[in-house]
């Protein structure tokens, strides 16, 4: 059963600092103009903990964590970090449009701990394969800070959205703030007893997917084993629990875009080469080499009708591939749930035998790479960055949830839920 508790979180004193200053986004989608624009903010941007700056004279008594470390304790000492004064939920909200444009929408969650459970256990469920450099580094931050500064994004199940309206509140919000891509992120602070019991009753026969944050979980598992495990006692230890920003994912406002490929760097590349032997997967149609961004999701959109498609656009020529008719052999050791999936089918089939980009090239993003604008994609090809784009369609919301129950996992950069959780609107000391 899913186990989550009210907490006092550490917030930025509103007095002291613009929230709009301090917050960033995930560690992992902070891009070194990111960082630098957010080390001029302010002093006290969460980016100096999250992911500071790193320095060749860096040794064991002075480094990024050692000086994460102190940031925290200072601001905490400083007042610039104030601990609410009753353990509390946090409903969480996000206003935003589809980036490109689209009709207005809200995503709606709560903050709070949840309990760290073996995968094992059958409670919280992946759907994306983790890599050791990231856990190491983000378990050295935990071990020198002692704090999680992040959300970690679980989806649960609620059709009817009993949870979600059991979290609704007259008052105002206690956050209130814009990020850098226009999003709202709204925080109200539940602190009744009753509510929150009516909460945890709620939640306790959940079971539990991580959206994003599958490292940064991973790491929080295995700061529990180095502590010991669970102490003895009726109630849980803080590292046996985590922050988490638990959405619905029967709500409409949830929204996974797609996270298109780009191919670089292939010796004797061709397009008529590729839509030779891509026909051998799929049927292949050429299309108007001009074609828009709009066009092209145009397109994918009435293809995705009939299954698996996609949009390759080279820099002169321009196809669609789909109604796929691979091999079973081309997907061994897959499972048909997986096979159904066009990342699994662009991979298998285009990548690795149309194009011969082995599956460790891949994964190690060599030839490959991995772009969320649709126009940003399709201007790499036309301006000579990338020798093709793979426009897509996103996964489905669920394919995501019989893929990860099924005790399976989707390649990688399958999934992209957007907006992104603000890290710094509430911090779990865990001392």
């Amino acid at each position: 059963m899913a186990h989550i508790e009210p907490f006092r979180a550490l917030r930025y004193d509103p007095i002291r600092v613009a929230l709009a200053d301090v917050a960033t986004q995930p560690y992992d989608k902070i891009t070194s103009q990111m960082q630098e624009r957010y080390y001029g903010l302010s002093p006290f941007n969460l980016v100096r903990i999250i992911l500071g700056k790193r320095c060749p004279e860096d040794g064991a008594d002075d480094n990024v964590y050692t000086r994460a470390a102190a940031h925290f304790r200072e601001w905490r000492h400083e007042g610039v970090l104030v601990e609410d004064s009753a353990p509390s939920l946090y409903r969480y909200t996000q206003q935003f449009t589809l980036p490109g444009g689209g009709s207005p929408a809200e995503r709606c969650g709560f903050i709070a701990l949840g309990k760290l459970e073996d995968y094992s256990a059958g409670v919280v469920f992946r759907h994306e394969q983790t890599l050791a450099k990231p856990k190491a580094d983000r378990l050295d931050l935990l071990r020198a800070t002692r704090a999680h500064f992040g959300q970690i994004f679980m989806l649960y199940s609620d059709p009817s959205a009993e949870i979600e309206r059991a979290l609704v509140s007259e008052a105002a919000p206690v956050i209130s703030v814009h990020d850098e891509y226009g999003v709202l992120h709204q925080v109200w602070k539940i602190s009744d007893p009753t509510r929150i019991a009516l909460i945890q009753d709620q939640m306790r026969d959940r079971k539990l997917i991580i959206a994003d944050g599958h490292h940064r979980y991973e790491t929080a598992l295995r700061y529990r084993y180095e502590r010991g495990g669970a102490p003895e006692g009726p109630r849980l230890a803080p590292f046996e629990l985590a922050m988490m920003t638990f959405v619905n994912m029967d709500n409409p406002g949830l929204l996974i875009l797609p996270t298109h490929r780009v191919v670089h760097g292939l010796p004797g590349f061709a397009m008529d080469s590729l839509s030779r032997r891509a026909s051998d997967f799929f049927s292949v149609e050429e299309v108007d080499p001009g074609i828009d961004y709009r066009r092209a999701q145009a397109i994918l959109r009435q293809a995705a009708r009939s299954g698996t498609a996609f949009v390759a656009v080279g820099a002169e020529r321009v196809f669609l591939l789909s109604r796929p008719k691979a091999s079973p052999e081309v997907f061994s050791g897959l499972s048909l749930r997986q096979q159904s999936l066009d990342v699994v089918q662009l991979h298998r089939c285009v990548l690795e035998r149309a194009l011969g980009i082995s599956e460790s090239a891949i994964s190690g993003e060599q030839h490959v790479g991995y772009i969320r604008d649709i126009g940003e994609a399709m201007a790499q090809v036309r301006d000579g960055r990338a020798q093709v784009a793979f426009l897509m369609n996103p996964v489905r919301i669920d394919e995501v949830r019989n893929i990860a129950f099924a005790g399976e996992v989707l390649p990688q950069k399958s999934t992209d839920f957007y907006p992104k959780l603000l890290s710094g609107l509430t911090i779990y000391a865990l001392e």
